[in-house]
């Protein structure tokens, strides 16, 4: 699509649909954190019917947002097209927040957006990438703790 000596810059994105929804997905799919930062109700409300009085400190909860079944045609399946419209044009959601939610957002999530996408996408214009000899398939369940990590594991980059 850029021809062959181009190096990819964040403008790149909408000619490359495929490659911000895979980018998308892969956060959605394996967020790094399950809950966002606390928050602090400044007024009494009502949620749902429930009351949540002024004081009451609230936690979001990401992971319910990113795997919500109502929001994700595949919650639990990795499937970029989450992020593609018929056409194979990219479409953000509502439910992605992998930055947190509300007013005060992670301040680095344009600067993170835009260096994942330049990172990602001249990585995979230089290497294809393949699990080594031998290795069948890798665990993408995440180790808990303060964060969500990935189980360690190789991967072979080639050049292309």
């Amino acid at each position: 699509v850029l021809g062959p000596s181009i190096l990819i810059g964040y403008e790149d994105r909408k000619k490359l649909p495929y490659t911000n929804a895979v980018i998308h997905e892969i956060q959605r799919y394996s967020s790094i954190t399950a809950v966002g930062v606390p928050r602090e109700c400044v007024k009494d409300t009502m949620l749902q019917g429930f009351p949540i009085e002024k004081g009451t400190i609230i936690l979001p909860n990401l992971t319910s947002a990113l795997l919500d079944p109502e929001q994700w045609e595949t919650p639990r399946q990795f499937n970029p097209n989450h992020f593609l419209d018929q056409d194979g044009h990219f479409v953000n959601k509502e439910a992605f927040l992998p930055f947190s939610a509300g007013h005060r957002v992670c301040l680095g999530e344009q600067l993170a957006r835009t260096q994942l996408f330049i990172f990602f996408a001249n990585l995979l214009r230089v290497f294809s990438f393949r699990l080594p000899e031998g290795v069948k398939e890798i665990n993408t369940e995440a180790i808990l703790g303060g964060t969500l990590q990935p189980h360690p594991y190789k991967i072979c980059a080639v050049p292309r």
